[in-house]
């Protein structure tokens, strides 16, 4: 089994994203990600920017973020976001222990701002997905962390 799916299945589960709703996105995560790359989140969002748009599925690795959608009506999946961190520039999150949610934002090489809101199932879990995001971007950023 390689690196990629060795990480995302743990993930996945920690996250309780059903294994149908994977199994449909999966395809689409296999043909961004290398096989060596290691994830380190997976998680359901909706974008801020469009909230009717349907429900998105978000993998962070060590080297890419991925996005995925899947619409309200026709249940279509297509890829939204598929990103090498390198490539995202003004990446920024702010935790909401109120309301259990992580708001993230990042430009893309397009120019286009990217905002999503992950919903955390507990409060104590906001703290995790922030120390994750830290983590990957601090790696990507020699030390500096931009939330």
């Amino acid at each position: 089994m390689d690196v990629f799916s060795r990480t995302f299945l743990p993930a996945a589960a920690e996250a309780g994203v059903p294994i149908p709703t994977l199994s449909r996105h999966m395809p689409i995560f296999r043909r961004c990600v290398d096989s060596d790359d290691a994830t380190v989140l997976v998680t359901r969002c909706v974008s801020t920017d469009r909230p009717m748009s349907g429900e998105f599925l978000m993998v962070l690795t060590r080297r890419r973020l991925v996005i995925t959608q899947e619409t309200r009506i026709l249940h279509r999946l297509r890829l939204h976001l598929n990103a090498n961190l390198r490539h995202l520039s003004d990446v920024t999150w702010s935790p909401d222990l109120r309301e259990s949610t992580v708001d993230v934002a990042a430009t893309a090489v397009d120019g286009v701002r990217e905002r999503f809101r992950l919903r955390v199932s507990e409060p104590d879990r906001v703290w995790h997905f922030d120390a994750l995001l830290k983590q990957v971007f601090r790696e990507r950023r020699g030390g500096l962390v931009l939330s």
